[in-house]
């Protein structure tokens, strides 16, 4: 591939974020409340966690189908299956949630050592994608979820490289969203941090005046 030395660096980043969530998880397990409320409205920590596996699985499943020639959906079911198997685990035990956020993430690294990245997946949100394209979208989910898990890891515990990468993604989307002819972030946002910026695109920070954008 062309852009190998990219898609190295977005593997190395995801790996490493899999690894913080991980130990995190470990360190705190017997104080994480899975009923508690999580920072997304409607999910506890349980949801979170849940989606966070089915996420790993989803990607193992598009990424074994693009080996074969085929386009696989992301989830079973679509969107619907995706609530439902996000719902009925979401009650589990901690020992039982973390086990499986584990296991998800050592499957869907495996998968990664296998793949030729060559092919298509059908994202569940955004399409049809590049099978190359998978790892940071894995990024962006176990980065941002960790934040969203409320157990101490906050937006500015990010990285700095996926700070860096993740708002040239985000800007552009918001650009693509706006009417045409408009220009580039509000003032307001390009004078926030770069972490306030991330916070704001994603919809977990305000900005005086602009409220949250919500991109993801």
């Amino acid at each position: 591939m062309d852009d190998s030395r990219e898609l190295d660096r977005d593997v190395a980043l995801a790996a490493e974020a899999h690894q913080r969530l991980l130990a995190a998880l470990d360190e705190g397990a017997e104080r994480i409340g899975v009923r508690e409320p999580s920072r997304l409205p409607g999910w506890t920590r349980g949801h979170v966690l849940t989606h966070l596996a089915r996420n790993a699985d989803g990607h193992r499943r598009m990424l074994d189908a693009a080996a074969e020639g085929r386009v696989a959906d992301q989830y079973e079911g679509g969107l619907e299956g995706r609530a439902a198997e996000i719902e009925s685990g979401a009650a589990r035990p901690i020992g039982e949630l973390v086990a499986d956020v584990r296991r998800s993430i050592w499957a869907l690294e495996a998968a990664w050592a296998a793949s030729t990245w060559e092919g298509e997946g059908r994202h569940s949100f955004g399409g049809l994608v590049p099978i190359s394209d998978l790892p940071f979208r894995r990024l962006r989910e176990t980065s941002l979820h960790h934040v969203d898990l409320d157990i101490g890891y906050e937006l500015d515990d990010l990285p700095a490289d996926y700070i860096r990468l993740e708002l040239r993604r985000l800007e552009m989307s918001w650009r693509a969203r706006q009417p045409m002819g408009m220009g580039p972030l509000p003032r307001a946002a390009l004078e926030a941090s770069p972490t306030k910026r991330l916070g704001w695109l994603t919809g977990r920070a305000e900005i005086d005046g602009l409220g949250t954008a919500g991109i993801f």
